[in-house]
């Protein structure tokens, strides 16, 4: 292979440089932040004050050999705090909040289980550069599914019922005295059970074309003590049953469909003449230069890896 010819300033160079070891830092941290969640570290350490190794171990039940070493590249990511005189660790409450409270909006490590999933279906995604084909939101690795849901729910349950539906007009009184609501792409149904727990007296209906998310859905709703008013079931975007609905809701999905305009037509004919379509979408600038920056960076690798695909495996494809 013929190599490039190049002129190099040095300087430049070391400035990327230093950006690419803060990304390897970055990516290789994944895997500890997953074993720190999955192993109940975090939890542990939350509120808990200062610890050695040995006695996060001992918590936790895990090896102190390999907590050590976890809680150094802890410590040397700014994720812990630690205090060379005593030799003991502590998770500051700001990074608790984001690593070990499941409730709280600042929760993140769902984004860490999303990015696992696209390491691991890198080969899929690879194959799909060359053929142009799509990759389906079902043939994903299972910590997409489970990753999304936890890290959307906190969101959710901070601003969905406080704030997004009592700005939508009409609709809050309409739930509260009995309505009927559609949520397409519900996935594992959190936005769907968290109207109904909030709304008794309305009933609802989720629906996704992933037959395994729908069967987690329905386990929860049974588990949260609202199968009486949620009905789960699969349909894509474009044929979900049901008319006169008082509204539909598309939870940050629209951007995965293959055929928008043909979901968009299908939610005005299933709404009541006065109902009401509820879409929630990630925030972004229209231009590419508007959009340079660590928040763009992630939806377009997001888009890249997982929505673009989503939607070329669909009818259409954009």
């Amino acid at each position: 292979m013929n190599q490039p010819k190049l002129n190099v300033d040095e300087a430049k160079l070391n400035e990327f440089m230093g950006k690419a070891l803060a990304d390897m830092g970055a990516a290789i941290n994944t895997s500890l932040v997953l074993i720190g969640d999955r192993l109940g570290l975090y939890k542990a350490m939350a509120g808990a004050g200062s610890m050695t190794s040995q006695e996060l171990a001992a918590k936790t039940g895990t090896s102190e050999r390999y907590v050590r070493e976890w809680l150094s590249a802890q410590a040397a990511g700014g994720y812990v705090s630690f205090d060379a005189a005593s030799g003991k660790f502590t998770l500051p409450d700001e990074q608790a909040m984001a690593l070990a409270v499941d409730n709280s909006p600042a929760f993140i490590p769902g984004a860490y289980q999303i990015i696992a999933s696209t390491v691991l279906d890198e080969p899929k995604l690879r194959a799909a550069f060359k053929t142009g084909d799509g990759v389906g939101w079902h043939e994903h690795n299972c910590n997409l599914f489970e990753g999304t849901e936890r890290f959307f729910r906190p969101g959710y349950s901070a601003h969905l019922i406080n704030e997004w539906i009592p700005a939508l007009d009409g609709v809050e009184a309409k739930l509260k005295v009995g309505g009927t609501v559609a949520d397409v792409g519900c996935g594992y149904g959190v936005s769907t059970i968290l109207m109904a727990q909030a709304y008794p007296k309305s009933k609802f209906f989720g629906f996704d074309y992933h037959a395994p998310s729908i069967e987690w859905a329905s386990a929860s709703a049974a588990k949260a003590g609202v199968s009486d008013q949620v009905k789960f079931e699969v349909a894509s975007s474009k044929a979900f049953p049901g008319k006169e609905y008082d509204m539909v809701a598309f939870f940050d999905c629209l951007h995965d469909m293959g055929d928008p305009i043909g979901a968009s037509t299908h939610v005005r004919e299933s709404l009541k003449p006065d109902g009401t379509w509820m879409i929630v979408e990630p925030f972004a600038n229209d231009k590419l230069e508007d959009n340079l920056n660590p928040v763009g960076r992630i939806f377009y690798s997001a888009s890249t890896l997982v929505c673009t695909p989503a939607s070329l495996s669909q009818e259409v494809g954009l």
